[in-house]
C-alpha cells in the first residue's frame, strides 16, 4: 500500500507564483502522509504563446521551477511528478513531463506525444502544434510500489496509448490535465473511467482549474480512479489536493479476474 496525492492548480505566466503555490500544496500532501505527488500540465507556465515562451522557456538544468520541486522531494523525502514544464530544446519547445525520486533525482521525463489541435467553436480554437513540438516514445517508468505509465492531458483520448503502456507493465497511469471547461464538462470523467476499466489500471488525474491569465478556462476536478472505474477521491473548481490509499496489488487481481488486455 502506499499514497499519492493529486494538486489541482490554477496556474499563471508567473513560474515564481507558481512555484510558491505548488510548494504550499506540496507540503499540504506531505502532512496528509502522501508517498507520490502529482502536479497538473503547465505547473510552471500557463502559456501558449510561443514567441513569450521562447523568450523565458529554459532547459532542464536551469528551469527553476524544477530545481525548487526537486528539492522539495529530497527535503521530504517525496517522488514527484511534475505533471509538466515547458522545456526549450534549441528552438523548439516541448511538453514535458518529470519523474523527481525521493532522494530529489529525475529518473525520467516523457513529452506529450498529441497536440490538442481543435476547433471548438469559431471563438474557441487551439492549436498546440504552432507551440510545441510533438514526443514519440512512449514511457513507463518503474515506481517502487509497481509502474507508471506516464500520459498529459490531450493523449487521454488516444485509447491504444494506455493499452502498449498495460503491455509494458503499468499499472498506474498518470493523467495530467489543462482540459478546456467545454470539453471537461462533456468527456473529462467518461474519458478517465473508461481507460480505467478497459486497462484495469489506477488514474492519476491532477488538473488545472478556474479561469487562467491568458483567459483561457480550465475545467478542474482532479481525480483519482480504481482500476474498477470507481472514483476514491475528485476536487471541484478550486486549487487544492486530493490523497487516497493505493493497493498496487488490486490491478492485477482484476486482470487475472477478466484478462480482457492480454486478447489484443
Amino acid at each position: 500500500m502506499f499514497r499519492v496525492s493529486c494538486i489541482q492548480l490554477c496556474s499563471s505566466d508567473c513560474i515564481k507564483s507558481n512555484l510558491a503555490r505548488s510548494e504550499r500544496l506540496i507540503r499540504k500532501a506531505v502532512r496528509q502522509k502522501a508517498n507520490l505527488i502529482i502536479t497538473p500540465e503547465l505547473s510552471s507556465k500557463f502559456s501558449l504563446n510561443k514567441k513569450k515562451l521562447l523568450k523565458v522557456a529554459t532547459t532542464m538544468r536551469n528551469d527553476s521551477y524544477l530545481l525548487g520541486i526537486k528539492k522539495l522531494a529530497k527535503k521530504y523525502k517525496k517522488w514527484i511528478l511534475i505533471g509538466s514544464l515547458i522545456i526549450k530544446n534549441k528552438k523548439k519547445l516541448l511538453n514535458r513531463s518529470v519523474l523527481i525520486n525521493d532522494k530529489g533525482i529525475i529518473k525520467m521525463f516523457y513529452d506529450k506525444i498529441h497536440m490538442y489541435d481543435a476547433k471548438l467553436s469559431k471563438s474557441e480554437k487551439y492549436f498546440e502544434s504552432k507551440t510545441f513540438k510533438a514526443g514519440k516514445n512512449i514511457k513507463v517508468a518503474k515506481l517502487p510500489w509497481g509502474k507508471l505509465g506516464l500520459s498529459i492531458c490531450y493523449d487521454l483520448r488516444f485509447p491504444n496509448m494506455y493499452r502498449r503502456m498495460s503491455k509494458k507493465g503499468a499499472i498506474f497511469f498518470s493523467i495530467p490535465s489543462a482540459f478546456t471547461e467545454t470539453t471537461g464538462k462533456r468527456h473529462w470523467h467518461t474519458l478517465l473511467k473508461a481507460r480505467a476499466i478497459e486497462n484495469f489500471s489506477y488514474v492519476f488525474a491532477p488538473g488545472q482549474a478556474g479561469k487562467h491569465c491568458n483567459g483561457r478556462k480550465t475545467y478542474g476536478h482532479s481525480m483519482i480512479v480504481s482500476p474498477d472505474g470507481k472514483i476514491l477521491k475528485e476536487l471541484g473548481k478550486k486549487e487544492g489536493v486530493i490523497t487516497t490509499t493505493i493497493d498496487p496489488k488490486k490491478p492485477n487481481e482484476l486482470r487475472k479476474t477478466i484478462p480482457s488486455i492480454y486478447y489484443d
